[in-house]
């Protein structure tokens, strides 16, 4: 068994053992069931749901509001990225923003938002973009600046045109740091329509685990939170096997 074999299954191993340790817990009335209904329970509720087609715009509705800010904040992203990253002046004027920005609660533009966008999907997707975006950015900036310069020359020597140059040397050595952005923007998005849905929004699996909550319906909010827990640790799990992919193919052999 290899290293990375044995990696992944102490993680199935220590993950398993937390989902049992919690299942007993909650059976033998440790924790008490208006505080957390056991995870099995919570599967049975959120097949229920699926099968039923109680969740299913919810679903359809958060895949859209999500799918839509992930992509702008990676293409907006990356560009603004380059672009700063290209004007050292505007670097170092719009650094002290960067290293602030999850300081401001954007929740409160969503007046604001709504003005502009109307009572939609916008508004929400508005801000999983605005919290994604800066961590695109950094990544960009953080994975241009790592290009070594030899490579560049090597570029300048083989009289590479600038695509070429971008493709086969740029792109492969900033290739780490932009994965990390692609996750981290993905995160930010999911937290930032999740959030949005939870407070401000009529549909929705944030709204859904609101309105569940104030409805005193446990199984349904917990079923819920267990669909979103799923989503994110699939996404970020698949991310993260293309990612590792690349570094093998990357690596001296």
């Amino acid at each position: 068994m290899s290293r990375g074999q044995r990696i992944l299954w102490t993680r199935i191993a220590v993950i398993a053992g937390l989902i049992l340790l919690l299942e007993l817990l909650c059976r033998f009335g440790v924790i008490k069931p208006l505080t957390m209904i056991p995870p099995s329970v919570m599967a049975g509720e959120l097949i229920r749901l699926i099968v039923a087609g109680d969740i299913t715009d919810d679903i359809a509705q958060t895949t859209w509001e999500v799918g839509a800010a992930f992509a702008v904040s990676v293409l907006a992203g990356f560009a603004l990225g380059v672009l700063v990253q290209a004007l050292p002046r505007v670097r170092r004027a719009i650094d002290p923003l960067l290293a602030s920005w999850y300081a401001v609660p954007f929740f409160v533009f969503y007046p604001l938002l709504v003005a502009l966008f109307g009572l939609n999907t916008l508004p929400l997707i508005a801000i999983g973009v605005v919290f994604a975006v800066p961590a695109m950015m950094l990544s960009t900036i953080a994975g241009l600046d790592r290009v070594p310069r030899v490579l560049r020359k090597v570029a300048r020597v083989h009289r590479m045109s600038r695509l070429q140059e971008v493709a086969r040397i740029i792109l492969p050595s900033a290739a780490p740091h932009l994965f990390a952005g692609l996750k981290l923007s993905f995160a930010y998005s999911f937290i930032g329509v999740i959030a949005g849905e939870f407070i401000l929004s009529g549909g929705g699996l944030g709204y859904g685990i609101a309105f569940a909550y104030e409805s005193f319906e446990n199984k349904k909010m917990y079923a819920l939170m267990l669909f979103v827990l799923l989503v994110a640790v699939g996404v970020n799990g698949t991310l993260h096997v293309w990612e590792t992919r690349l570094a093998r193919r990357r690596a001296p052999s």
